[in-house]
């Protein structure tokens, strides 16, 4: 009993190509329904009424929203992925300054700051030097 045999090869591309075509719908479905929920220039009546669409005739939906919004949803995908890269680019910035120990950035903005407390003589030079090995070290 071999299965192989009873399923021609045509019959397996036909199969490869439904479900190609299956998983692209799902995506194209999911790229199109967040990309309604992500904006910020709709309200809810109109998210819902596109959502409705999508779900009871999502064919001709999905082409009326590409061809009415397709190239605003261009837009709003390069904006996003901007902010996303400018916010990364701001958490490496601060982590890489340590931003989080002071808000001159890092060991030298402690060591300024512990600088000016000894030249005002809220500290005494041996506190001095102990604020900037702990600085330092961190």
């Amino acid at each position: 009993m071999i299965l192989a045999a009873d399923y021609p090869f045509l019959d397996i591309l036909w199969t490869m190509l439904v479900f190609f075509l299956w998983v692209m719908w799902f995506w194209c479905l999911i790229i199109v329904l967040g990309d309604v929920f992500s904006r910020r220039d709709i309200g809810g009546w109109s998210k819902a009424g596109w959502t409705t669409m999508l779900i009871f005739v999502p064919v001709l939906g999905m082409l009326i929203y590409l061809i009415a919004h397709g190239s605003d949803m261009a837009e709003r995908r390069v904006q996003g992925a901007q902010q996303a890269q400018s916010a990364m680019d701001e958490h490496i910035r601060t982590v890489a300054t340590g931003g989080s120990h002071s808000s001159n950035g890092g060991p030298a903005g402690e060591i300024a700051r512990a600088k000016s407390l000894l030249d005002s003589g809220a500290i005494t030079a041996p506190e001095f030097e102990q604020l900037k090995a702990r600085a330092l070290a961190t």
